[in-house]
């Protein structure tokens, strides 16, 4: 019974984030908001819902391991299942702003989200604060330096003249389908946790953090197989540095986050600022600016082998 509510979870959170990309971008229309800023600021946020409702709720039913591990391991899987499959299909090619400004904002979040955690082992509210303000001046930098041609073609125009009517009952579909794919990936979660006799820590990292990851999963692999615009890297970091800004930042709002699992800072969080870090050498060496399909299999290659060792550890 636990696996059906983390199917339906995981289905519901799918539907849910559509419908509230869908019906955001449609009200920014309407308040003649440009697509520029609808990309980079209205869409990044909507598609990160999924993974805030999951680490909100999962924070709020006395589950923190699954609200901090979900974020660590859809970063880690962003980059290690997400762009290592979508670089099997067809290589990506990587813009200059990768390492003069995404590379290295992804790694001071991710260094900060450390130091946070480790310093008292716990994210407080101020703390969280400080992430989702880090998120905005990141943001404002962002629009400031991006090209409006660049990001028009990533908003769907047609959602300008959508009604007012369709737009509400878009937002009613995807906040029904999140809060209740949330409370059923969590709860079925942790069923599956205490039945497999593996840690709450272990489900947030892996099965978790696959499920948030699979819609960008999908849709990167299925532009990358039609030769089309392929999910770019830089979006790709963008979405790891959302996930820390607004996912944690957000909740730790709401509710400060405890570190009840000891892998969280013993392991887990290594992986992530690794695979976080592999990627500037990956970009140079050996060919420049892209990330070729033998890259995409070491990426795919190094998250098997931590996906082996999360669970290998849980069962030690």
């Amino acid at each position: 019974m636990s696996i059906l509510w983390v199917i339906l979870g995981f289905t519901l959170l799918v539907i849910g984030g559509e419908y509230l990309v869908r019906s955001s971008v449609a009200l920014s229309f309407k308040f003649s908001i440009s697509k520029m800023v609808i990309g980079m600021t209205v869409v990044s946020f909507a598609t990160s819902a999924p993974e805030l409702l999951v680490s909100l709720q999962a924070a709020l039913s006395g589950s923190p391991a699954i609200a901090i591990n979900n974020v660590v391991g859809s970063n880690i899987a962003n980059i290690g299942l997400v762009l290592g499959v979508t670089a099997l299909v067809g290589s990506i090619a990587v813009d200059a702003s990768f390492y003069k400004l995404n590379w290295p904002v992804m790694m001071m979040f991710s260094l900060v989200l450390y130091y946070f955690l480790k310093n008292d082992g716990v994210l407080t509210a101020i703390e969280g604060g400080i992430l989702f303000l880090g998120l905005i001046a990141f943001l404002f930098i962002l629009i400031k330096n991006t090209k409006k041609e660049v990001i028009a073609e990533e908003v769907d125009g047609t959602l300008a003249t959508v009604s007012n009517f369709k737009i509400i009952l878009w937002l009613f579909i995807g906040g029904v389908a999140l809060y209740f794919g949330s409370e059923w990936l969590v709860e079925g979660s942790k069923d599956i946790a205490r039945s497999i006799g593996v840690s709450e820590a272990v489900i947030g990292v892996s099965l978790i953090a696959i499920g948030t990851s699979v819609p960008e999963l999908a849709a990167s692999v299925i532009a990358a197989a039609k030769q089309e615009k392929a999910i770019s890297l830089g979006n790709l970091i963008g979405s790891n540095i959302f996930n820390i800004g607004s996912v944690l930042g957000l909740t730790s709002l709401v509710k400060p986050i405890a570190v009840t699992e000891p892998q969280i800072l013993s392991s887990d969080i290594f992986w992530m600022l690794g695979f976080a870090a592999v990627l500037l050498p990956m970009i140079f060496i050996p060919k420049r600016m892209q990330i070729s399909r033998f890259k995409g299999f070491f990426l795919v290659l190094g998250y098997s082998i931590f996906m082996v060792f999360v669970f290998m550890n849980s069962n030690a």
